[in-house]
């Protein structure tokens, strides 16, 4: 594993998760996002959004809190660790998408999952051929 590349893979995707999340932080944003999202959804003809609840606002603005400060964190110190555990975050994400997706979320998830399980893919194969390296 090159550690200068690598840390470049994980500033990357702490660049795209601070663009892709920060709306989600605040209650005010989330609608913004919400609206936004169920727009483009019923443009492409796909399913709606289920109507924003109170919890469900709550629990986004968790979610999108967290991970500004882990994309913060990322992007001003990265480390090669931090590859490893967005990793496995992202593992952890892309399984909860299936998931809805699975029980009848909306389809405009599918976007999001491809590029989870990218960003996953790209953080944790270098640790595990890493790991499975034969020695010499």
């Amino acid at each position: 594993m090159n550690p200068s590349r690598y840390l470049g893979l994980v500033r990357a995707s702490a660049a795209y998760d601070l663009v892709v999340t920060a709306a989600f932080a605040t209650p005010w944003t989330f609608a913004l996002v919400h609206a936004g999202l169920n727009a483009l959804s019923g443009s492409l003809g796909l399913n709606p959004f289920p109507e924003a609840d109170l919890m469900q606002v709550f629990f986004a603005n968790l979610m999108g809190s967290v991970v500004v400060v882990w994309s913060l964190l990322r992007l001003r110190g990265p480390e090669v660790r931090h590859g490893l555990y967005d990793g496995f975050a992202r593992v952890l994400f892309s399984a909860w998408m299936a998931y809805a997706l699975a029980q009848g979320g909306p389809e405009l998830l599918w976007p999001f999952l491809v590029v989870e399980l990218t960003w996953g893919t790209v953080q944790l194969v270098p640790w595990i051929r890493a790991r499975f390296r034969p020695v010499s």
